[in-house]
């Protein structure tokens, strides 16, 4: 083990083993630079990784890689990344989705990887807002959301200029807040318009192995380049001077230096480490107040037997839809219905089994103040719950029949959360504090992923190769 005097030195020291952290890795890397990346966990994937369970594989987070586009144009958030990262177009093996829908009470938004299937639905349900909500796609389509110094106004006050009925605004707004908001009842119209289009312009991909193919091509592509990467190597301490970060403890008590830092794992995360006096209010202040729990029922008949083609649904059974942190251990009122199946894969290919997902937002406090034996005992209360409500909303599919068919069942909570990705407060998109630029209070210490605010498993991708090109790869030619 090397000591502190005989510290292994690289040009760029990664912390976090997810998305952003190797494609920042593969930037770096391919243009020489000697990069370590250190992980505390012994998965590498960060929020969207995977596990196995009786024989099974599950993934963690994914329910689609959004941003999906058919490859259409070199403009689309996907092919920029995969140009940034040298890889082939087939890298990721996406197949699009059959179709999602939008569920409140007495209403139905069907959308797809088509904007133009959610307009015609937006002209059935509300032909009074059709010209809005032309309006409003214009003004997101001419919002140039990858400014960073530029925050935007709140997104509920521009979408009201544009559309007058509330529940027309809550049901475009119900989708893009579970898959990518960290803040409660709104968000700033920067990560509206980088959601819409991730998720209403571009679409639902998923590969058929699920996550794992991503995050395989991204680890084959780092090893390539000869990037390093270390697992089950915790970060103990980053050792500052309160203007530069002069070096990384590790766990192990080895101790790393590097010209810069880059940290995935989120702002409140890194100030923990950093050890700053006023850190106690600034991580109260940054730590995010939305977790969420998932119930996995798996099943030996495909959903589309049992009535289920959609891919997605997102719904809410309430007047309006409330985005924001549990008061019960489980907010019943809305949620994600998703089915991996159903997702038009090549060659007819399927997967092996049934998967029903349901995913609500939960609370921390409560799924992490309990003793194991009253975790257990309540896990098995409320996973019931959590798939009769989310029943209502698929017409097609019967209580019997889903168990009858059911094989296997598991759940995951915010404890769940917290344990493997390290997050306070168990906040799955991270702090409500979003770093655009990447910059800190330490001239070589930079955030990427999450809490830099770009969102999804493309925007985390390219969040570590913005990050990598502004912080790293354009001062080469400095004194660095």
């Amino acid at each position: 083990m090397a000591s502190e005097q005989e510290a292994e030195s690289f040009d760029v020291l990664i912390i976090g083993c997810g998305m952003a952290g190797l494609a920042a890795g593969i930037r770096l890397a391919t243009f020489d630079q000697k990069v370590l990346i250190v992980e505390k966990h012994n998965a590498p994937g960060g929020l969207n990784s995977f596990y196995f369970q009786r024989g099974r594989k599950f993934d963690v987070g994914l329910h689609a890689v959004t941003n999906f586009s058919s490859g259409r144009g070199r403009r689309t958030p996907l092919q920029k990344l995969l140009r940034q990262l040298r890889l082939p177009p087939e890298s990721f093996a996406l197949s699009p989705q059959n179709g999602s829908r939008i569920a409140f009470p007495g209403r139905d938004l069907r959308f797809a990887n088509d904007i133009s299937l959610l307009e015609s639905e937006v002209a059935r349900e509300f032909p009074g807002e059709v010209d809005g909500f032309r309006a409003l796609r214009q003004a997101v389509l001419d919002f140039d959301a990858l400014d960073l110094e530029k925050e935007g106004p709140g997104a509920r006050e521009v979408v009201g200029r544009y559309i007058a009925d509330p529940v027309l605004r809550d049901m475009l707004f119900c989708p893009l807040m579970y898959y990518g908001s960290s803040t409660e009842h709104d968000m700033p119209f920067t990560q509206f318009v980088t959601l819409w289009r991730a998720i209403f312009e571009e679409g639902f991909g998923r590969p058929l192995e699920g996550v794992r193919v991503v995050i395989r091509a991204l680890l084959a592509r780092y090893r390539e380049l000869g990037g390093k990467r270390r697992m089950r190597c915790g970060v103990r301490r980053i050792v500052q001077d309160g203007r530069r970060v002069q070096a990384v403890e590790l766990e192990s008590g080895e101790t790393v230096t590097a010209r810069r830092i880059i940290s995935t794992i989120g702002w409140p995360e890194t100030l923990l480490l950093c050890g700053r006096e006023e850190t106690d209010e600034e991580i109260e202040r940054c730590t995010g107040a939305l977790s969420f729990a998932e119930g996995i029922t798996v099943s030996d008949r495909q959903p589309a037997e049992m009535g289920c083609g959609e891919t997605i649904i997102f719904y809410n059974d309430s007047e309006r839809f409330a985005y924001e942190g549990a008061q019960n251990p489980i907010d019943l009122r809305s949620g994600v219905i998703c089915f991996p199946n159903n997702y038009r894969y090549p060659d007819g290919g399927q997967l092996p089994e049934g998967l029903l997902r349901v995913t609500s937002i939960a609370s921390y406090p409560y799924w992490t103040s309990l003793e194991e034996e009253a975790y257990r005992r309540e896990k098995a209360a409320w996973f019931p719950r959590m798939q009769e409500s989310a029943l209502r909303f698929l017409p097609g599919m019967k209580a019997e029949s889903l168990r009858e068919a059911t094989v296997h069942t598991d759940m995951f909570t915010p404890r769940t959360i917290r344990h493997f990705t390290s997050h306070l407060g168990g906040a799955v998109y991270g702090s409500p504090v979003k770093m655009r630029t990447g910059e800190t209070f330490l001239d070589n210490l930079y955030l990427a992923g999450t809490d830099q605010g770009f969102l999804g498993i493309i925007g985390a991708m390219l969040s570590g190769v913005s990050m990598a090109n502004r912080h790293v790869l354009s001062k080469l030619a400095g004194s660095g």
